[in-house]
């Protein structure tokens, strides 16, 4: 068996730091307070940190916009800061890995500045600028990412400009390899500060088409998606490629990217051996309940025009749909690359509600969700609050959203003819804010996120007296407990971090069954996704003995609603 490298077998835990531990009061979260927990994250077993984008920005979108990519924005704090985070992260068995976002900048930066000053200066061709159509109007009919035309006029130069997410970030030209040599620095610059490793964002959307022209209306709006007409275009390898070699090369370090529209049977061209990548987030599994693969438009039958009341996105899509879609990136990766696994991220509703039928016990869910996450082959990524069972918000106006992406998709639901009752439940299910509000780490007043008067940005969920770190680390009957006990087992089980990967039960609309073998060591997951209890069938149960069960004593003949076990035995 091949030598494992340290990201195939640990852990990786994400943190948004505006929602994670503010230490000066002002309502942010800040980089003292991510090393003021890294005790915290030590002890869960957590074998690097993902930094969602610290740089300096307008934080128009939280940071995803950045105004210089080689700082830190005061409201986390300074470099030093930083430095001292990474120095303490070592010392605890941690790595660093940051965020890279680029597809765009901030139209703050001086990058931009400069290019929209008029169509001779040096920079005039870092972004992407297109004439008006004759009658005037943008060049071409693409709606961005967060709704809205993707083109922005600009009075300095006359022209418009590319922006496949907010007009506040206009997309780089990655054909100008002044710009790639000026990205590719600011990827080493954190490298020599000690960074391990990187996740790219919108990777896909770098290369853009040869030819600029409108494309088949998907809405009542007149207007084409741009991802649809930019997305993963031919030839964007070859700028990943480059990226890679004049990156990564000689650096014992890793690269996930962010890859809307790679399906899982392109995987091979990005991650492995010849790949872009050592590991890639694809979306199969996360969009199901779309009609397009893309939370940008509305939800598919039965869900788009049924009453938003007792909707839930299960609704729309079967566990065989969940189930195919995970094993078809297992297959994918069997035996080129690797496979990051995740449920959740900083972009997506919690699992406990997006995974699992309503009225499911949240803490049941998130158990059985974790298990799932632990078991499977790959590296695990989770997000900070997951561990927690932390669960969606539900706040009544689209005025408390935070999240632009999710004003966005209200105001699109409301073209499409949805009732704003109708709307804001998109919101509710969708909205990134449902992933971003403040970590919580006691019962105190905000939750112990911030000790200031300041208000947390984001409300704190309601629900933190009972959950939350302090308390659940007393009871041993809690997700974060039972994330605990996981992760050991996990140590303790080399099948599940070298073993293979075979479903089981593929027809069941009920239970996700898969086995992990290591030589004549074999582990099998059960986790029941449904309120029902179910019986399984002998092959599965019979001469093996339940290893872990999330309902501890009461495991037997038959899976408990929500439950989930892992049974070991050997091969026959």
């Amino acid at each position: 068996m091949e030598k494992q490298k340290w990201w195939q077998k640990g852990i990786i835990y994400q943190i948004y730091p505006k929602s994670f531990m503010d230490t000066t009061g002002s309502g942010t979260g800040d980089l003292p307070g991510i090393t003021s927990k890294l005790d915290y994250l030590r002890d869960l077993g957590v074998g690097a940190v993902w930094l969602t984008p610290v740089y300096p920005s307008p934080m128009v979108d939280n940071g995803y916009d950045i105004a210089d990519y080689t700082g830190i924005d005061p409201s986390y704090g300074t470099m030093e800061d930083f430095d001292r985070l990474v120095t303490e992260a070592k010392k605890r068995g941690i790595r660093i890995v940051m965020d890279l976002v680029f597809n765009h900048s901030s139209d703050h930066h001086a990058w931009f500045l400069e290019s929209k000053k008029d169509r001779t200066n040096p920079r005039a061709d870092w972004y992407i600028w297109r004439d008006a159509k004759p009658n005037g109007s943008a060049p071409t009919n693409w709606r961005s990412i967060f709704g809205g035309s993707a083109w922005t006029w600009c009075e300095e130069r006359g022209q418009y400009y590319l922006h496949t997410f907010a007009p506040q970030q206009p997309d780089l030209n990655w054909e100008n390899p002044e710009v790639r040599r000026a990205l590719y620095d600011a990827a080493r610059f954190w490298l020599d500060k000690g960074v391990y490793g990187f996740r790219i964002d919108a990777i896909t959307y770098i290369k853009k088409p040869m030819e600029f022209k409108d494309g088949k209306p998907d809405g009542k709006d007149g207007m084409a998606g741009v991802h649809f007409m930019t997305a993963n275009t031919p030839g964007i390898l070859d700028f990943l490629r480059e990226f890679r070699r004049e990156v990564f090369k000689g650096h014992d370090l890793f690269s996930v990217g962010e890859a809307n529209g790679v399906a899982p049977d392109e995987l091979k061209d990005w991650v492995g051996e010849r790949g872009v990548f050592d590991m890639l987030f694809e979306f199969s599994h996360m969009l199901l309940s779309f009609q397009e693969g893309e939370v940008w438009c509305y939800p598919r039958e039965p869900l788009a025009g049924k009453p938003l009341e007792g909707w839930t996105p299960s609704d729309g899509w079967k566990l065989t749909e969940l189930k195919r879609a995970l094993s078809a990136s297992q297959a994918a990766t069997r035996d080129n690359g690797w496979y990051p696994i995740f449920f959740e991220n900083h972009d997506q509703p919690r699992s406990v509600n997006h995974f699992f039928p309503k009225g499911a016990d949240t803490k049941k869910a998130a158990k059985a969700m974790a298990t799932v996450l632990l078991t499977l082959r790959g590296t695990p990524f989770i997000f900070q609050g997951q561990e927690l069972g932390f669960a969606n918000v539900g706040w009544p106006s689209i005025e408390e959203y935070n999240d632009i992406s999710s004003h966005g998709q209200y105001e699109f639901a409301l073209k499409e003819g949805f009732t704003p009752e109708q709307a804001m439940g998109f919101v509710h299910l969708f909205s990134r804010d449902n992933a971003r509000t403040p970590m919580q780490w006691d019962a105190t007043v905000n939750a112990g996120f911030t000790s200031g008067k300041a208000k947390p940005w984001l409300p704190v969920h309601d629900d933190y007296a009972v959950v939350n770190a302090e308390v659940e680390a007393r009871d041993p009957d809690s997700v974060l407990s039972w994330y605990h006990k996981l992760v050991q087992f996990r140590r303790e089980h080399q099948e599940l971090t070298a073993g293979d990967y075979e479903e089981l039960m593929p027809e069941s609309e009920e239970v996700y069954a898969f086995a992990r073998t290591l030589g004549h060591s074999r582990l099998i997951t059960v986790v029941n996704f449904s309120l029902n209890e179910v019986k399984l069938p002998e092959e599965i149960t019979r001469g093996r003995a339940i290893l872990l069960s999330s309902h501890g004593e009461e495991a037997g003949a038959v899976l408990h609603p929500l439950e989930a076990r892992v049974y070991g035995t050997c091969q026959d």
